[in-house]
């Protein structure tokens, strides 16, 4: 028994710690899905799979309520694998171990998955709760949603019979989502040129850790630190004083996450290396005045290593370095239209490195689809001007609000009545996949509702218990609330 199922309510997290046992990070979503089909059917539930994987599951409407609009609820089924660089996980294999910490929930050592694992569990939930009153009831989860949204952009036309779906994947209780940002990965690659390292040269390795990390998406406008960034700007800093060799540098693992944690080999003449040191010192103490509100367990570590005896020619490193310092990174512009709201963004996420090339996967996000342009085409750029290869691909659509929305007012209007009080109309700077079921099913009425989350896509990320208990109260009379249809 999981201490979850000391929570309330007992239904929703008890799935919830099911889920939790059972890995399923992108791409491995296999094990859960075929666990999920299995529960279904054996409570007589009529399920289907799409042809990328997603999973459909109908439920007749209560007694009395056959009239009904129909509802489809929304979630995916993979999460993202974020984990401390001391933690030991494979999230191939290992369950996510939950554990309650004061209001919260929480994960040791690693991602919680309660994004988007609290929304699957409440559809589950409701399927599973007899007490729960329903029209004509779908639950729709999707495939790889963290790593590309492959099951929404493989979602066909007419296989859904609902007028309105509710997707579960906001994080912040008494906000209703309406709209959503867009986005595209854009992969820069250089090709490198290496020569021996010269005489009396000793190779050292430079590491950031303890940054927070976070969602590229909602948590781009805390200021918060990028690895790849920090590193790139040490380098083009104290390059020429250290006559440093660059041997390698990585950074990052996920373009939908906040780089956390990173590292470069260099060498150095070996009377250089204790101002090394001392310009290491320094650099830290500078970092941690910049980010002493929001990072407080910034650390850098400078250690002697073994590498290769190669390292980047002048002219290489002179390139790789600058275009990485000048790479943008974070909030482009803020929204005219929706105050408070980033518009446009991008995250340089991952860096990686072998003998013969270096690549930089960015994702960037945007309200309109001329902001996405423009990101875009500023890295063209800068790619041109350092001799490197670019590719923009994975292109999917934001959200367009609809003030009209009757789904969005009828929340709106039962949340009110909840708990006396008016929630906040939003749209987020993340990707739902709204957007793209907007495609097939253009006349399908949306929203997006959820409990709040902290610190998705890193280590950090914690659900706060009571924001859970008000968001299934909210669901669960929304349902009762869905109008017949016309």
């Amino acid at each position: 028994m999981s201490e979850l199922s000391t929570l309330s309510p007992q239904p929703l997290w008890d799935i919830f710690a099911q889920i939790c046992s059972i890995p399923h990070p992108s791409y491995h979503e296999e094990a859960l899905a075929s666990h999920i089909i299995e529960w279904a059917k054996n409570k007589g539930f009529h399920v289907e799979r799409d042809e990328v994987g997603n999973i459909l599951i109908r439920k007749p409407a209560s007694k009395g309520m056959e009239n009904r609009k129909a509802v489809v609820l929304q979630a995916h089924l993979d999460m993202v694998p974020q984990k401390n660089n001391d933690t030991q996980h494979d999230f191939t294999k290992d369950p996510i171990r939950p554990y309650i910490d004061g209001d919260w929930i929480t994960a040791d050592g690693t991602t919680l998955g309660a994004d988007n694992g609290i929304g699957m569990a409440s559809a589950l939930a409701v399927l599973a709760d007899e007490s729960v009153k329903h029209g004509p009831l779908e639950v729709l989860l999707t495939m790889t949603e963290e790593a590309g949204m492959d099951g929404a952009f493989g979602l066909k036309s007419g296989w859904l019979q609902a007028d309105i779906l509710i997707n579960t994947d906001s994080e912040e209780e008494g906000e209703i989502y309406m709209g959503c940002a867009g986005g595209i990965d854009f992969f820069t690659t250089l090709r490198l040129s290496r020569e021996a390292l010269p005489a009396n040269y000793k190779t050292l390795q430079l590491t950031i850790k303890g940054l927070k990390g976070g969602h590229s998406g909602g948590d781009i406008h805390l200021g918060l630190g990028n690895a790849n960034k920090l590193l790139a700007r040490f380098l083009a800093a104290y390059s020429s004083e250290l006559d440093l060799k660059l041997i390698h540098l990585q950074g990052g693992t996920l373009r939908n996450a906040i780089p956390r944690e990173g590292s470069t080999v260099i060498a150095v003449p070996a009377d250089k290396v204790e101002k090394l040191y001392q310009i290491k010192d320094s650099y830290q103490e500078t970092l941690k005045n910049e980010y002493s509100v929001v990072e407080h367990n910034l650390t850098l570590l400078l250690d002697e290593t073994e590498a290769s005896s190669q390292a980047l020619t002048t002219d290489c490193q002179t390139r790789f370095i600058a275009m990485l310092n000048s790479m943008p990174n974070g909030v482009i512009r803020m929204s005219d239209v929706a105050k408070g709201v980033v518009e446009s963004s991008l995250n340089v996420g991952v860096i990686t490195m072998d003998e013969e090339k270096a690549e930089v996967i960015c994702l960037i996000r945007s309200l309109i689809e001329s902001g996405k342009v423009y990101v875009t085409e500023m890295l063209h750029s800068l790619a041109k001007l350092s001799g490197a290869e670019t590719v923009a691909s994975g292109s999917y659509p934001g959200w367009q609000p609809d003030a009209n929305s009757p789904i969005m007012h009828l929340v709106r209007e039962t949340y009110h009545q909840l708990f006396d009080k008016t929630p906040n109309i939003m749209v987020i700077h993340a990707g739902l996949e709204c957007g793209l079921f907007k495609k097939p099913y253009p006349a399908m009425d949306m929203v997006s509702i959820g409990p709040t989350i902290r610190g998705a896509h890193s280590p950090d990320e914690k659900v706060h218990i009571k924001s859970v208990g008000q968001y299934w109260q909210l669901l669960t009379a929304i349902l009762k609330a869905i109008p017949a249809k016309e």
